[in-house]
């Protein structure tokens, strides 16, 4: 679930170099990632929603995450993980456990570095579906369709129209499964301190250290 969260999570600052003849479509996102280089930094809460019909499965959780530079926290689902732009570390709350690993580089994985640099996710095409009422909010409805293979076959984003900022996202899994993010509040260029990026033992007691670097 990590995989996918951060995939849906970090996939839109690069939506700008997908592959399209959509014009519409592309200069909503032209728009959306032009805003997004002048955020220092983001803080936002969200819902989070796994659906698999097929397999009658429904769950939802509430999550938030902070982002400065390279270094994010992201809590969800009794999980906070920690990056610092060398060191992952997972806090499993069921278990009590706090997993270290150094950045992921293998091509499956997802990080804030390798989505930040452009060399994951980068091409798509998107596909301007509709423009309507949703949760209160007017909203540009696109789809983006994977160029290569991956275990999904789209994402579908939701901008809202007002301010060219992302209302909900949703990854359509190959397996049936859908992933959506609802953002609840979304937050930009706060004061974050740095040590907010750092992982402090005191911060979750008792908890066995699993080192797997």
């Amino acid at each position: 679930m990590r995989k996918s969260l951060l995939a849906a999570l970090f996939i839109l600052p690069f939506l700008l170099q997908a592959q399209t003849n959509d014009t519409k479509a592309k200069s909503i996102l032209d728009e959306l990632i032009r805003k997004s280089k002048t955020y220092q930094t983001i803080k936002a809460e969200f819902t989070y929603k796994l659906e698999n019909k097929k397999n009658k499965v429904s769950d939802s959780y509430q999550g938030s995450v902070m982002i400065k530079g390279n270094r994010y926290r992201l809590s969800v689902a009794g999980q906070t993980v920690i990056y610092n732009n060398n060191t992952v570390w997972t806090y499993i709350k069921s278990a009590n456990e706090v997993q270290i690993n150094s950045t992921e580089e293998s091509e499956d994985a997802v990080t804030p570095t390798n989505i930040f640099d452009g060399s994951y996710l980068k091409n798509f095409k998107p596909k301007y579906i509709s423009e309507g009422p949703v949760r209160g909010k007017t909203v540009h409805i696109i789809d983006m369709i994977p160029l290569k293979g991956k275990s999904y076959f789209k994402v579908r984003l939701e901008i809202e129209k007002s301010n060219s900022q992302i209302a909900s996202f949703a990854v359509y899994d190959k397996n049936g499964s859908v992933y959506s993010y609802i953002i609840n509040k979304f937050q930009t260029n706060m004061n974050l301190n740095d040590d907010t990026f750092v992982f402090r033992s005191s911060e979750f007691p008792g908890a066995e250290i699993n080192d797997m670097r």
